[in-house]
């Protein structure tokens, strides 16, 4: 597993009976996990000074509470050099996953070490936190998202790290349409970065389902990369969407048309008070 081990502005702290117990900045929040099926928790007494929880409900969806009205209001956290826009947001978000900052890692790397200038296409982008890492590293990156209010918030983050300028381009629009134009325009990309959700509709109403749409989006996806291409990096949250399986899809597409190789493991989080660590999603990465 691939661990995000190295946060200091966050920390997930406890765990139990389908919740976790988080630090996020100054405050401490309760949210739901679907992946915590244990009863027990480990430090009984820190539950008890949540500033915010979410609360599940039976018919769908949830909502917050505050115990701490403070909490309610956003803050900016740190992880590296990196800085990013959080407040509780609707169904139980953060504004960002914390689990992703080890594939900001890798991109980082990647990019550093390559010497040479680097174009990324990040799709699904939701609030930046990969746009942001990458540009940070001297990449461009063309930032795309059909909502209009989380590519807002991207800008938000963008901001807050002082890299307006012409490394970022924002694009509001469906994924496949805006690869589709950029395939048209002789668009090429040194990188692809993508985050697709599990369902989903786009601005013109577009239904999007990973297990129809993946791979026709990757295999068209691999025509927008130039001849030099660095990593493609697919992460996903489905449930029952095993890791091998996306890899195999990158061996039929990628490596078929490239070469090179891909590599692929769950993500996780390291709980702070036991050896236990919460699976947060799977990650692919093919590199030349």
């Amino acid at each position: 597993m691939w661990t995000a081990n190295l946060w200091q502005d966050y920390c997930l702290i406890d765990g139990c009976d389908g919740m976790k117990l988080e630090r996020w900045g100054d405050f401490v929040y309760q949210r739901p996990d679907p992946q915590i099926i244990w009863k027990d928790p480990s430090g009984p007494n820190q539950w008890k000074k949540s500033d915010g929880i979410y609360h599940r409900s039976t018919t769908g969806g949830g909502n917050w509470t505050f115990p701490n009205r403070d909490a309610e209001q956003e803050q900016v956290i740190s992880y590296r050099d990196l800085r990013f826009m959080i407040k509780p947001m609707g169904f139980k978000h953060m504004g960002l996953f914390p689990e992703q900052a080890v594939n900001w890692d890798f991109m980082r790397d990647r990019i550093e070490s390559s010497g040479r200038e680097i174009r990324v296409l990040n799709l699904f982008g939701y609030t930046g936190g990969a746009t942001v890492a990458c540009i940070a590293s001297g990449a461009s990156v063309c930032h795309v998202d059909a909502a209009k209010g989380i590519v807002a918030h991207a800008k938000r983050n963008i901001q807050e790290n002082n890299m307006e300028g012409p490394l970022i381009r924002y694009i509001v629009d469906d994924a496949v349409k805006f690869v589709t134009r950029e395939i048209k325009r002789g668009k090429q990309y040194d990188a692809i970065v993508m985050d697709p959700p599990s369902y989903g509709r786009g601005p013109g109403g577009e239904v999007w389902k990973i297990e129809d749409e993946l791979y026709g989006l990757v295999d068209l996806c691999s025509r927008v990369l130039s001849d030099n291409p660095l990593f493609f990096l697919i992460n996903s949250y489905t449930t029952g969407l095993a890791p091998t399986a996306v890899k195999n899809l990158m061996t039929m597409t990628l490596v078929k048309k490239f070469g090179g190789k891909v590599t692929t493991d769950e993500i996780g989080l390291p709980f702070a008070n036991s050896e236990l660590i919460l699976p947060c999603g799977c990650t692919a990465r093919w590199q030349c």
